[in-house]
């Protein structure tokens, strides 16, 4: 397993800033330890207890192992505590990471590669869908805010990178930057059910959504329940989507539409609070595509494993300029026969609110 890692900073940085940024004595060793669980959490995103089953985790695994016969030792507990520092943190450069906990920035490479590694590796564990029980909670929930029989929400988010080396416009999206898609499927908690990551900013939801492993077991996971989407997927029994809105929509469509946009709402949460904690995801500055894909399904994980946690830290979920809306551009070609007759049920056994 390689520990090339690239960094967006260039060899000037490296050559002046080795003179000039004196590194942070003992910050891991002293200083952290000081902090009380409140302070601990708001600085790493999850609790003492969980980052040391982390590293207890992640001292048995291959990962880990690799760094025999290395110049720098560092223990388990100092690989997960730097990694959840730098992928909580949007400012500063690798040189800022490694001069606060001391270490070289080729150890810190060598960190966030192989921790991330780590984590996309227990997405199976924590990125679950919702079993049988699990479903009907959920079922009951949306039932509660008028749209019966929805167990999940599925949307796309833009996670932006710098400009690829290799076929870098199939990465520029329609907001003008580069960028790489995750689908998510989140549950009532904001808790993530399913990720699929990985396709160029440019491509169409739509798109990602067909070539997902999702598309093709949607029945057998939704079962007589079904997701809510947004307008860029196709209608479907088990994923219903607003009716398209040509001005000529009836008072039942307009009610569906409207129900479904305020239950809707969970999904852009998810999105904002999994990129709030975990900043690096406004913009990721590694290089290697596959290691970015891992980078933002480790993070995924972090999310999950959060709420796992009880994290009572509380956000304020501010609008980003990379997530306003821009106009969708609809490919409703894919709508199924069938899913528009299960759409057509639905929306006449909602109540009418508007």
């Amino acid at each position: 397993m390689s520990d090339h890692f690239s960094s967006s900073d260039d060899d000037l940085e490296e050559f002046v800033n080795v003179f000039k940024i004196p590194k942070s004595i003992n910050y891991f060793e002293q200083i952290v330890p000081q902090f009380s669980e409140q302070q601990y959490r708001e600085h790493f995103r999850i609790g003492r207890q969980l980052t040391q089953q982390l590293a207890n985790q992640f001292e048995v695994s291959e990962y880990y192992h690799y760094q025999e016969g290395d110049s720098e030792k560092i223990t388990a507990l100092k690989f997960i505590t730097v990694f959840l520092w730098y992928a909580g943190s949007e400012a500063g450069s690798f040189r800022d990471v490694a001069d606060r906990f001391d270490i070289s920035k080729s150890s810190l490479y060598k960190i966030i590669r192989r921790v991330t590694y780590f984590l996309s590796n227990l997405s199976p564990q924590v990125i679950k869908w919702p079993t049988n029980e699990e479903q009907i909670e959920i079922e009951e929930h949306y039932r509660g805010k008028g749209f019966p029989g929805v167990v999940g929400i599925i949307d796309g988010t833009h996670i932006r990178i710098d400009k690829p080396d290799e076929d870098s416009d199939s990465y520029l999206n329609r907001k003008h930057f580069y960028s790489i898609q995750a689908q998510v499927v989140c549950d009532h908690k904001k808790r993530i059910v399913d990720i699929f990551v990985g396709y160029p900013g440019s491509v169409h939801d739509g798109r990602v959504f067909r070539n997902s492993p999702l598309s093709r077991i949607l029945q057998e996971k939704c079962r007589d329940f079904y997701l809510l989407a947004d307008s860029g997927y196709p209608c479907l029994p088990q994923m219903l989507t607003p009716f398209r809105d040509t001005g000529n929509l009836t008072r039942r469509q307009r009610n569906f539409n409207y129900i479904l946009s305020k239950n809707r709402y969970v999904i852009e949460h998810c999105f904002g609070l999994l990129k709030q904690k975990l900043r690096q995801l406004y913009h990721i500055k590694l290089k290697s595509i596959p290691d970015i894909v891992h980078f933002i399904r480790s993070c995924a994980v972090l999310h999950n494993l959060a709420i796992d946690d009880e994290f009572i830290i509380h956000y304020e979920i501010l609008p980003h300029p990379d997530d306003n809306p821009v106009e969708i551009e609809i490919e409703n070609d894919e709508d199924d026969g069938n899913g528009s007759v299960k759409r057509n049920e639905v929306m006449n056994s909602l109540d009418l609110v508007i």
